[in-house]
């Protein structure tokens, strides 16, 4: 086994190793999420952590590591004689992205199962964890049904087995602990809220800093023994000052009034459940007993709050995570005692001394433990007439309009608040990544049918498998009251589900675009399609169009977050260039069926259906749309045409694709008109 890169090696990462080590101190806390850009330190940290966390006694020779003190009573390698315990270091399991569900939970023998009556199990990676470390890197890709699988295990403390009516039960309590680059997506709210702290890590900017970390990986990839054998002092003082800070864990007093600041700071940021109280609470006397106090103080519940509810707070996915720590720091005053130490009636509004410029960070969080300095949004949106036009544009209903507007890029505008969507879906049945979207043959779902298994059974069809054994029961002999299966007789069940597609929106961003209060409205509409795509698991990309070409704007990425920070960025202004914009998408979607064919795309157009400049934009744009129509895309495209006088060209843009027309008010949920259920798809018909 290859030596590990020593925890306190490590340069930097204060907020990352203060996590790390605090759930190593108490793993009530509830485990951490690392959240920041590649090459960080972020597995290392975490690999490394293994080495200091305290050994478990086990029974001996039980697979689900058992404590010999208080056995589980239903473990399925019990019951269990007393008998004198085994340390062992605890362990660091790792849990792939691709992983499937067998090798997460175990495998039950279906076929024993049913001939024998013989629970024959196969432990996964959660027996494996138990009473250890669950580490998930690049966790934000981890399919659904695993994250449903981890959630409930989290949760119960316990993993449950159940094919065809035969189950299996093992306990499974374990520090879970993940990794991700947000760049990549986003976790489900339901995941965020069970890791109990989280910590963003980024580079640091120091160049002596910067400079001891090559330094230190350099030595460590010519000589890790040696390397690690320098650090060894360290590593043994961390971990009995571990050892010491869990022992002095119980005596740890967490008074009233400091209960009282940490109730009144999770209400002031609006947190969901109360969940994050217990973790603040928990992480407050893990911070107590990591310092060696026996009380718990308003810094540490300060330090609680930067890393118990950052990831908390967000209310959708575009939220940046982080904390106003100016809010936080008059939260914290406000439900604290009224005078402190020195007799003062007043609170001390820096008790630190660090004043204001330091953004109120402490020794130990290293800038905050999470939190963010506010964010200066400001006011994008540039002064504007009572028309809400620019002295350039002609009414919304002139056809020659888009060739008047033509003139400089105007500045980006804010987008109008998000809405609920109807639901747009891609007709057929396909076999894409799970998700929420599209019909599609999946794993997980309602039983369709059966087919004989190809590869390893992980659904079995009981009725058709005992259809498929019953007629050769007198020729295999059977005597007695059990049913003779053989492998042959198995039966995979056939399910339906839903899948994630690629959704790919093609933005005009022209000139015909520009009054600030309808390209504000588009943009709120491509950020409610955003949030849709974000809830159904699917992948987006971003192509726009403007002046005289088109750009990707961003390639098809699961971070639609990212979308979103491109489309609040979005200039417009110039001539419409249509065809080029569709012809640009028609390559993305090209690329996208090489990576991965069994992602079905649907692409949404967001036009007011106009085309401009070059010779016979009009047609050009027909032939584009019908290039998609050709090969099957489906498409929408949402018609963002407005006032009196309306020429119908977004419809006829959705004929030439073959696809579905909407209006903007259509395309809210609550809307009355143009219930949009599946879009259209190209040769359908065919």
């Amino acid at each position: 086994m290859s030596t590990p890169y020593p925890f306190t090696a490590i340069v930097g990462q204060d907020d990352l190793r203060l996590g790390l080590l605090l759930n190593a101190v108490s793993p009530a806390v509830g485990g951490v999420l690392v959240r920041g850009e590649k090459g960080t330190a972020k597995s290392t940290a975490v690999r490394a952590l293994a080495a200091l966390v305290p050994e478990v006694s086990v029974v001996p020779g039980c697979r689900f590591s058992c404590d010999p003190v208080s056995p589980d009573p239903a473990c399925p390698d019990g019951p269990h004689a007393e008998a004198a315990g085994v340390s062992r270091a605890a362990r660091t399991v790792e849990l792939p992205v691709g992983a499937s569900e067998d090798r997460l939970v175990g495998a039950l023998d279906i076929e024993r199962a049913l001939s024998e009556g013989v629970k024959a199990f196969e432990p996964g990676l959660l027996a494996d964890a138990h009473r250890g470390i669950l580490y998930v890197d690049e966790v934000n890709l981890l399919h659904d049904h695993l994250v449903d699988l981890l959630l409930d295990a989290a949760a119960m403390g316990a993993s449950y087995v159940e094919r065809e009516g035969v189950s299996v039960r093992h306990a499974a309590r374990f520090l879970l602990v993940g990794t991700m680059n947000p760049e990549e997506g986003e976790l489900r709210p339901q995941l965020l809220d069970r890791f109990g702290l989280t910590v963003e890590v980024a580079a640091s900017r120091d160049t002596d800093e910067r400079v001891e970390v090559v330094r230190r990986r350099l030595a460590y990839d010519d000589d890790p023994e040696g390397f690690a054998a320098r650090w060894a002092g360290e590593e043994s003082a961390l971990r009995e000052r571990i050892a010491a800070a869990r022992a002095l864990l119980p005596r740890v007093v967490l008074g009233d009034g400091v209960l009282r600041q940490i109730a009144a700071t999770c209400a002031a940021f609006e947190v969901d459940g109360m969940r994050a109280d217990i973790v603040m609470a928990r992480t407050a006397t893990a911070l107590a007993a990591w310092a060696g106090r026996e009380e718990v103080t308003a810094d540490d519940v300060r330090q609680a709050a930067l890393l118990a509810l950052p990831h908390r707070r967000r209310r959708n996915p575009f939220d940046a995570p982080g904390l106003d720590e100016d809010k936080l720091d008059q939260t914290l005053d406000e439900a604290g005692p009224q005078e402190n130490n020195d007799g003062d009636d007043r609170p001390d509004p820096d008790p630190d001394g660090g004043g204001d410029d330091d953004g109120g960070g402490d020794d130990d969080g290293g800038g905050g433990g999470g939190g963010v300095p506010p964010q200066a949004d400001g006011d994008r949106t540039p002064p504007r007439g009572e028309s809400g036009d620019t002295p350039s544009q002609a009414p919304e209903g002139s056809p020659d309009a888009p060739g008047r507007s033509t003139g400089a890029e105007q500045q980006p505008v804010a987008s109008a608040e998000p809405f609920r969507t109807k639901m747009l879906s891609v007709p057929g049945l396909g076999e894409g990544a799970a998700g929420r979207r599209s019909r599609a043959r999946t794993e997980h779902g309602r039983t369709t049918g059966a087919r004989r298994p190809q590869g390893a059974l992980t659904k079995l069809h009981l009725a058709a498998t005992v259809q498929a054994a019953a007629p050769h029961q007198r020729a295999r002999g059977r005597s007695g009251r059990g049913l003779v299966v053989r492998r042959d007789d198995l039966r995979q069940a056939t399910r339906e589900g839903r899948e994630g597609n690629l959704v790919l929106f093609v933005v005009d961003a022209s000139g015909s675009m520009a009054a600030r209060q309808r390209m504000s409205a588009v943009k709120g509409a491509v950020l409610s399609l955003l949030l849709d795509a974000y809830q159904r698991r699917d992948k987006v990309g971003l192509v726009t169009f403007r002046g005289k070409e088109a750009e990707v704007a961003l390639p098809p990425t699961s971070s639609v977050d990212a979308a979103a920070s491109r489309l609040e960025s979005l200039p417009t202004g110039g001539r419409t260039p249509l065809a080029a914009g569709l012809l640009k998408a028609h390559d993305v979607l090209r690329v996208e069926r090489l990576r991965d064919p069994s992602r079905r795309p649907l692409l949404v157009v967001v036009t007011d259906g106009r085309a401009t400049g070059g010779p016979e934009p009009v047609a050009l744009a027909g032939r584009a749309g019908r290039l998609h129509r050709s090969e099957g895309t489906a498409s929408v495209v949402v018609d963002c045409e407005s006032g009196y006088v309306r020429l119908g060209l977004a419809g006829e843009l959705a004929r030439e694709l073959g696809g579905t027309a909407v209006t903007l008010d259509e395309l809210r949920a609550d809307s009355i008109a143009g219930l949009v259920k599946d879009v259209t798809a190209a040769g359908r018909a065919a």
